[in-house]
């Protein structure tokens, strides 16, 4: 791979920008498409394509054969609380693919101790979401009930597309929520899954865990059928599960 190549693709990954190299495997060929330049590209049909699968593979042309080398923005996993429910989401959100951070300013919560393995972040949301470039290959999860640090960072949230938003909490709980986030914003709240997670009856934290990772699946998939999301099918099993997460 030539360097210019090199050097722009690995702008686009640490912006998290999806992006695709490709080769033409008679000359050897290379250019890199971004994603934000795929719909005016001469292989659009077969670039968009790879871009939704997100795997690369060879294919055929009408300027001959090419091979598409996709990268797209790894998945990640956002949860704002280190609470004892992020404790069991957290490991289970790795296990199926996300890079997963958690956001708290409590200090006696956040800590690498209670959470081995895991990006911990203990600043406010303000100084804590906007580096990490939350995008449509986001998956949000507030779970702290403390609205000086779920409100600002569900605002954030609903400002950057993410495929799935999700809140702790009761319907009750919610309602008042969504009242106050009304002052803040002018994003469609009813995007925010609340109360969280499938109906499965969860009641242990571990239980509500899998209740919301089961819904961040099932958001993948009908994101994915909806308007292709490229994120790689492997993230999410199979099987559906119901549940429900309301605290």
């Amino acid at each position: 791979m030539k360097l210019d190549i090199l050097t722009t693709l690995n702008a686009e990954r640490a912006a998290r920008r999806a992006a695709i190299v490709v080769t033409d495997v008679t000359s050897g060929d290379q250019r890199l498409v971004k994603a934000a330049d795929i719909a005016k590209d001469p292989l659009r049909t077969v670039l968009a394509e790879g871009l939704c699968t997100g795997k690369s593979h060879m294919a055929e042309t009408s300027a001959g054969r090419v091979f598409l080398t996709v990268y797209v923005p790894a998945p990640q996993l956002v949860i704002t609380g280190a609470v004892h429910i992020s404790q069991a989401l957290a490991p289970i959100g790795k296990m199926l693919g996300y890079d997963v951070t958690i956001v708290d300013p409590r200090t006696a919560f956040a800590s690498p101790e209670r959470f081995p393995d895991v990006k911990v972040i203990a600043e406010w949301p303000d100084t804590a979401l906007p580096p990490l470039n939350v995008d449509r290959y986001t998956a949000f999860v507030a779970l702290t009930h403390d609205p000086k640090i779920d409100d600002p960072a569900l605002v954030h949230a609903l400002s950057r597309d993410c495929f799935y938003i999700g809140a702790l909490g009761s319907r009750k709980t919610h309602a008042r929520r969504i009242e106050r986030l009304k002052e803040q914003t002018n994003a469609d709240l009813s995007r925010i899954h609340a109360p969280i997670g499938l109906d499965i009856g969860a009641v242990s934290p571990a239980e509500i865990a899998v209740a919301i990772m089961a819904q961040i699946t099932e958001r993948l998939h009908e994101e994915s059928e909806a308007d292709p999301l490229p994120i790689p099918p492997p993230l999410a099993g199979e099987s559906r599960v119901g549940a429900k997460a309301a605290s």
